[in-house]
């Protein structure tokens, strides 16, 4: 069931889980977030992306299939365009009947980014459209923005960027990349700047991107499987649930579900060589996407069997 942004925030700040926004680009990663979700019982976030818009053949096609997928799915469901870097595009997309949008305007000036956001906000919250804004900037590459730089919030900043902007929640930079860095080690979240910034907004609803983990296992898995993909980390799973604590209800988590689907096609194709049926290895590949939500829900977020709470919810 299709749920509003304002409700399902509001109820991970009040019940201590986080949801997980997951992005798909097609039917199979679409359904295996849902079937995670399902069987979880968990409330779930799909996202699109620009990246999405430019891999499928035809969108809107594919957002009228999500919408279908969503009214039958039995536990709480939202819909939301992920990073938006332009008016134009969070525009199209509430055009699209997306209900919810973030802007990313991390990359501008502090006063250009209050002022666009605040533009935006003023046309989606016209049209009954929830606004997710950023402030700082994380590392890495994210569709059509690119910073090289570990940026923090401000705590003061963020108080006054929600209040002059009228966004509706909030991305912080405390630590964690968009894609991983070359490193080591787990990447430390910086607890005490996030704790500021709670306790700045006390009842505000932060948003973490780039929660995807990047555990050894997983690029040791594919690496195993054929691939070549560099060790790159980010912060440890035990550190991005602890940011329930923190007032962060929504983290942004793909890299892992990509690594897992990766893995799952490479295995298949390299125990079964003589096979070219995409569906002998998409099946596989759906399942560890799905498996690798799962886990994430139930192990990270902890949202699992929290779709029962929800008023009108399907699952009892």
């Amino acid at each position: 069931m299709l749920v509003q942004a304002r409700e399902l925030f509001h109820h991970s700040l009040e019940n201590k889980y986080m949801t997980g926004a997951f992005n798909v680009f097609n039917f199979d990663t679409l359904t295996a977030v849902v079937a995670a979700a399902e069987a979880e019982r968990s409330p779930v976030i799909i996202q699109v992306s620009m990246g999405a818009r430019k891999y499928a053949e035809d969108f809107r096609l594919f957002l009228e299939c999500i919408h279908k997928v969503i009214e039958t799915c039995a536990v709480p469901v939202l819909l939301q365009h992920d990073h938006c870097s332009t008016f134009e595009a969070c525009r199209e997309a509430i055009e699209w009947g997306i209900p919810a949008v973030m802007f990313d305007g991390s990359h501008l000036r502090f006063e250009e980014n209050i002022e666009r956001t605040r533009e935006l906000a003023g046309y989606a919250h016209a049209r009954g459209v929830w606004v997710e804004a950023e402030l700082g900037s994380l590392p890495g590459f994210e569709d059509e923005v690119f910073s090289a730089e570990n940026k923090y919030t401000e705590p003061d900043q963020a108080a006054r960027f929600i209040e002059e902007s009228g966004c509706d929640a909030l991305a912080v930079a405390v630590g964690t990349s968009h894609g991983g860095v070359l490193s080591d080690e787990s990447l430390p979240l910086a607890f005490d700047r996030l704790a500021e910034i709670h306790a700045a907004l006390p009842d505000f609803p932060l948003v973490l991107h780039g929660g995807a983990s990047l555990e050894k296992d997983l690029i040791d898995a594919v690496n195993a499987a054929g691939a070549r993909v560099p060790y790159l980390r980010n912060a440890s799973e035990a550190d991005v649930s602890e940011c329930r604590r923190y007032g962060v209800c929504k983290v942004n988590m793909d890299v892992d579900n990509f690594m897992a689907y990766t893995t799952a096609v490479l295995e298949t194709l390299r125990e079964k060589p003589d096979k070219y049926d995409p569906r002998v290895y998409l099946r596989p590949a759906r399942d560890a996407f799905k498996n690798q939500v799962r886990h994430k829900m139930r192990n990270v977020l902890r949202s699992s069997d929290k779709a029962g709470l929800f008023a009108g919810s399907k699952i009892v």
